[in-house]
């Protein structure tokens, strides 16, 4: 788990195919002095497992042709600047928002206005992840926890407000219109918009047997029996009232 507070702005040595797939090597002179293997760390907002390292110099990860193919990856090369977080421990301060390190797809810059100080970025995002988000909710970038500050659906645009301290130190300094990133939509909203598409299943309608034990390991059949028949509710309710004496 992550937060989207950038620690660090390595640089991508090199990519290469391995007999699985391929691996990334990442300079990185911070977060490889207290790094082991095995750790996971997000790069560019992906979730990577560490699988060897120089203490101080840098990193090697795996990932797969499905994962090359769906996120920002695919579009990088040597040398290019990307975002690194290490995995939040329990003593870390919660500065962003909660980042799980899987990417959803692929976004494209439109714009990097700068505003006195400040900076205006503009991102075109695929249709679908609208649904989850907001104004003023949170959304990661290329690892990055940004807040929205304004939605474009007819134009499938995003507008960030960036503070000089954010830009400066994390890959956004380095970007350019046209050039993809990672995105991962707020997990609270995903897991809201999933229990509100749960609730209006009909369990009847269900013809997977495995689909019916999935929805019933979620909602207990007697919980929501109770919801759905408040009479009977306060039926148990008042018996209970009677059998402990504090009703007649």
């Amino acid at each position: 788990m992550f937060t989207g507070i950038i620690k660090e702005v390595g640089k991508l040595n090199n990519i290469k195919k391995i007999k699985e797939g391929y691996e990334l090597e990442v300079l990185s002179s911070l977060l490889t002095k207290d790094m082991s293997i095995g750790d996971s760390i997000a790069v560019n907002g992906c979730c990577l497992t560490v699988k060897e390292f120089s203490r101080g110099k840098s990193f090697k990860v795996d990932i797969s042709p499905t994962t090359l193919n769906v996120t920002s990856f695919q579009f990088l090369k040597s040398g290019c600047a990307v975002n690194l977080e290490d995995a939040l421990k329990p003593t870390d301060k919660f500065g962003g928002h909660l980042v799980s390190g899987h990417v959803d797809n692929v976004g494209e810059i439109i714009s990097i206005l700068k505003q006195g100080e400040f900076y205006k970025i503009s991102i075109k995002i695929p249709k679908q992840l609208f649904l989850f988000i907001a104004p003023k909710g949170s959304i990661a970038i290329d690892g990055i926890s940004l807040t929205v500050a304004q939605l474009n659906i007819i134009n499938s645009n995003i507008d960030f407000a960036i503070i000089p301290f954010t830009f400066n130190n994390t890959n956004l300094k380095f970007k350019k219109n046209g050039e993809k990133v990672n995105l991962e939509v707020d997990l609270i909203a995903r897991y809201i918009l999933n229990i509100m598409q749960i609730k209006d299943i009909n369990l009847g309608d269900l013809s997977d047997d495995l689909n019916k034990k999935i929805i019933n390991n979620f909602y207990d059949e007697q919980i929501l029996t109770n919801f759905k028949n408040k009479n009977e509710k306060d039926l148990i309710l008042e018996e209970k009232l009677k059998k402990y004496g504090f009703k007649k």
